[in-house]
Formats: C-alpha cells, structure tokens, sequence
C-alpha cells in the first residue's frame, strides 16, 4: 500500500489463489501469537493516538500480507475485518499515561488517548490469524468478486540525497480495505515528497486515505472528502509532531478514481498530469512561494516570501503549502486544493512525481517519452516509470525521484493508436472548489490488480 520499499505485483483474487495463500499462512502461523513471540511484522512506533490506530493497523496489516503474496482484495477484506473486530474490543489495557509535559504545552494540546502500539499489533496479528482461520465465505465472494484490472508502474530512488523521503501509495482495492459496498469502483493513488525527515511522509502515506474513507463526502463529493482529509492528517501529524518533536513536512498528491470520475487533491509540488490520446491535460497548479496569491496569503499572515536559490517562505522552505512543518504554520497551510474530471474513456494515463521528476522534465514531453518507451517495448508499460525516473537523474536531478504511471487504457492499445502527443498542454479541469481556476537507492515495480 503504502511505500518506500517493492511492493509485490496485485492481482485478481481467483477460486486458487486464496485458499493457496490461506493453507501457507495458517501452516506458517498454525495458532495466535503468544506473549512471548515475536512479532512477524515492525510495529508503528510505540504508542498511537486513538484516531490513528485504524490507519496504522491497516497499513501494518497490508504491508505485512502483501510480503507474503496475498491476492490483493483478500488482503484488503481480511484486514478491514480483523481491524472492526478489533475496535469492537475494549482498547483500555492498551492505554499508556501521558508523559509529562511542560504547563505551556499543557494548554495547547487536546486530550489525546495514547496506547501502546506493539500491545496492539499483538493483539491485531490475532484477530488476524483468526479471521484468515474462519474466513468467512461472504469475505471471499467478496475478495473473488470481478474487479476492474489496473496497470501501475512505479519507480523510486533515493538518488544523490543522503535519504529517501519520498512514499507512495496504489490502492486500487479501496473498498476492500474500508468495507465500501456501494456499486462505485474506487482506486486510490498517491506521491508524498518528504522534506526534513520522512516522518510527515510517511504519516501522509498511510493517514490520507483512511481520513478520506470516512468523510461522510465520501459519497456525494469525494474532492472535498480528499481535501479534508489532507486538512485532518496535516492537524493529526503537528499534534504528533509536538508530542515527539518531530520538524519533518510533505507535500503530496492524491488521486481518486470513483467510476468514471477524477478527483485530484494537492499540497505543495508534488504533481499529477492526465494525458488524454497523445496530449497533456493540465490538473493542477502547484503551490510555490513566487505564486501571487500564495505571496500575499503568506504576507497578509506576517510572513515573507524572499529568493535565495529558489523562491523561499520566511526565507526557508521551497514549498507554500504542506503537511507537516509546524515551526512554519500557518505560513505554511496544510489546505489542499482539489479539482474533479469525468472521465471518457479516452484518456491514456495518469502520471504522478514529486518534484525532483518535474523540476526537469516538463509537463509536453511526457507523452513522446512513454510512447518511445512503448514503442522499444512492443507495448509494454510495465517498466515505463523507471525509464521515467532514469531521464530526470539523466537530465541533473539530484532530489529523491518518485514516479506513477497510472494507464487508464491498455498500453499496447497507445501504441497501437500511436498517438505520441504534439507538445500542447491543455488546461481543462475547471473545479469550482480550486482557487487557481483549473476547474536504500531504488524501489521499482509495476501492478496488476
């Protein structure tokens, strides 16, 4: 799910495959783990807030599955279920005491519950064993149920930087994972670019989503869902990154595919591009310091904006919008932006990249790099993010790269269509709720699922 490491190939659940993985996972794990085991998995931290244990369990839970091949909707089921039967318990024993804080933070924090998070990986590992034990027949009609089959390509590398602060996330089993059951399809995919540590990143990468889940627009306006569920995460990760004084932010972009619609929601400048036969259509502006009405937001708040290598707010960060950065609230905002597009049936793909991929390659040439890569692959998009990736360190990045080729149509169908793009960019968004007036060194892989 969520990444800075391979993540193995998704595919579609089948009447072999699940009962193959469940007899391998119960003959490895015959019984619930004991007080004494050892846990199969790294736990996230040592405590967790309340709100954060479902997001954090489930990315434990995915991780963990997905290392062991499991079809990627059984996985997704199996982990939504041992997480509900698990919130149903009473969470108590895991409580922890606070740790004694200074008056003056006193003031400012909420109650916050914190519990002990190996106790509850503990104890989720077992709800876990027990769910896959039972596996209930109406979880696996629901794993086996037809699906729509995405092609992801992914690649990433940590490149000239001492580390990777880049995530990333490809969801295509976002029902699954949040027991939707509803006749909309939805597929999740996201970039986060850490800048000053990876916490913020990573903490994005697997809260966003989930935060998204549950907003109640979900359903009715799922670009304001993903655009409070930025806003929930950027507030959740500052009240942590007090606590464990943390100064780490991101940016990131998200993107949202809910039948036959695109939401796109955006901090900072990390970026997403739609290529529709051959040509660019432009999604988004990024958030930087030199952007007029992101200059006068942050002056009108007291802050500046002053260029140094690159423009910079208050003289140190690069970026106007992100998660995180809570010595740079709120001249920094943690508000997305957000945009919609219905979807024809003709777009190629989605690209998603931090900036060390759109620092150097601009939005025209995009289409002429993949349709080259298709052509010396005889149709194959499998690889096509980490040629991508290889033309922007090629070309002087020197930033962590990551990059998400989303196809939207068959490849081999591009090619054979052979639309290679004219360099033209379109800007066809139009949301009204976008106040820009557009309505270790590498990871690589590719999905199917």
């Amino acid at each position: 799910m969520a990444s800075g490491a391979p993540q193995n190939s998704s595919q579609m659940a089948c009447d072999g495959e699940i009962p193959g993985f469940l007899d391998t996972f119960l003959q490895d794990f015959p019984a619930p783990l004991s007080l004494e085991s050892p846990l199969p998995w790294k736990v996230p931290g040592t405590v967790l807030s309340q709100e954060e244990v479902e997001a954090e369990l489930a990315e434990l839970a995915m991780s963990f599955l997905g290392s062991r091949n499991a079809p990627a909707p059984f996985a997704s089921a199996v982990t939504h279920e041992a997480i509900s039967q698990l919130l149903r318990t009473d969470l108590s024993e895991f409580k922890k005491l606070p740790e004694q804080e200074d008056e003056e933070d006193e003031e400012e924090k909420p109650l916050v519950t914190l519990l002990d998070a190996k106790g509850l990986a503990r104890s989720f590992f077992n709800w876990l064993w027990e769910v896959c034990s039972q596996c209930p027949k109406q979880m696996l009609l629901t794993a086996q149920a037809p699906q729509r089959q995405w092609l992801v390509s992914i690649h990433a590398i940590r490149n000239t930087r001492r580390k990777m602060e880049d995530r990333h996330v490809a969801l295509p089993t976002f029902n699954h994972l949040f027991g939707l059951s509803d006749s909309v399809d939805r597929a999740y995919f996201a970039v986060f670019d850490g800048h000053g540590g990876v916490d913020a990143a990573r903490y994005a990468s697997v809260h966003v989503h989930a935060n998204a889940a549950h907003q109640p627009e979900l359903l009715t306006d799922p670009a304001a869902a993903l655009r409070e569920a930025f806003r929930r995460t950027d507030d959740s990760f500052l009240w942590k990154a007090k606590r464990e004084r943390l100064q780490s932010g991101t940016t990131g972009v998200c993107a949202l595919i809910t039948g036959t619609t695109l939401h796109v929601a955006w901090l900072g400048d990390s970026q997403v591009t739609l290529v529709q036969q051959g040509q660019v259509v432009k999604l988004m502006e990024p958030h930087r310091p030199e952007r007029q009405d992101e200059k006068a937001r942050i002056e009108e708040l007291g802050g500046f904006v002053s260029l140094m290598d690159c423009w910079r707010v208050n003289g140190t960060l690069a970026v106007s919008r992100a998660i995180g950065d809570v010595f740079q609230k709120p001249y920094v905002s943690g508000e997305a932006d957000a945009a919609s597009r219905e979807l024809t049936g003709l777009e190629d793909y989605l690209l998603l990249a931090c900036d060390g991929f759109f620092d150097v390659v601009p939005h025209h040439e995009i289409p002429g790099l993949v349709h080259s890569h298709l052509v010396r692959q005889n149709g194959s998009g499998s690889h096509v993010a980490e040629e991508l990736v290889a033309v922007a360190r090629d070309r002087g990045s020197h930033d962590n790269i990551t990059v998400m080729v989303v196809f939207l149509r068959d490849p081999l169908e591009l090619l054979e269509g052979g639309a290679q793009g004219a360099g033209d960019v379109q800007a066809d968004v139009g949301s009204k709720d976008s106040p820009t007036g557009l309505s270790e060194l590498g990871t690589s892989t590719s999905q199917r699922s």
